[in-house]
């Protein structure tokens, strides 16, 4: 299970690369395993070009469990354990930089409009959390208040976070959350969001628990009790 994770990560991390999504260093991903120790991406290391043994074991203090390499984990880890330590539902988070979402982050614009069926489907609205000193406890103050009714959120003049239930769940929200950036800006240049009606949103939230998406979602959570 753990080589197989380890693989599963940095597949992530380089199509995270590929995409555009971080460049240089940046980005980090990590996964909870079921002892509750976590595999993460180490500091200083292109996503790109990541191997599976240069991924970095910690424990829930964020200490060094297993390091083949004496790497550390990524400086954002703590963004990281504050997530898990508020949602026992989160198993993966993804950090990155992808260029449009990380565009409404710096431009402080939450995307809170219910205008694309998948990204309504799937996240809802995406706020910005207050701005936080990358790699210190300032994050987590900045996104805690979030975390129990979001599953991606905009940092301020930062980035983007997303959590899943596995990987390719947290992984596919940043997906989602990038392709949503990038609709919503080119329909703003051609004039303007143009919301769906209130009554398909709600037929949105049936499908939803219909098909028992995991997650947080906003304005979801009466639905949670629908057979």
């Amino acid at each position: 299970m753990n080589n197989e994770v380890r693989e599963q990560i940095c597949d992530i991390c380089r199509r995270m690369w590929q995409m555009g999504w971080v460049a240089a260093n940046d980005g980090n991903v990590s996964v909870r395993m079921e002892d509750g120790t976590f595999w993460a991406t180490p500091t200083g290391v292109s996503k790109g070009f990541i191997r599976p043994e240069q991924l970095v074991r910690i424990n829930r203090l964020g200490e060094v469990v297993e390091s083949s390499e004496g790497l550390l984990p990524s400086s954002e880890i703590k963004m990281h354990l504050c997530c898990y330590k508020e949602r026992d539902d989160v198993t993966a988070v993804v950090h990155a930089h992808p260029p449009t979402a990380t565009g409404f982050a710096v431009a402080h614009v939450h995307m809170d409009d219910y205008s694309m069926t998948e990204s309504v489907l799937t996240i809802g609205s995406v706020p910005v959390t207050p701005y936080g000193t990358p790699s210190t406890n300032e994050v987590c103050d900045a996104i805690a208040p979030y975390l129990q009714d979001h599953d991606a959120l905009l940092l301020a003049n930062h980035g983007a976070l997303t959590m899943g239930s596995d990987l390719i769940s947290a992984y596919y929200r940043m997906e989602t959350l990038e392709l949503w950036a990038k609709t919503s800006l080119t329909a703003r240049l051609l004039g303007g969001v143009k919301e769906i009606p209130r009554q398909n949103i709600d037929r949105l939230c049936t499908l939803r628990h219909r098909y028992k998406l995991t997650g947080r979602h906003p304005g979801y959570q009466k639905y949670a009790a629908l057979d």
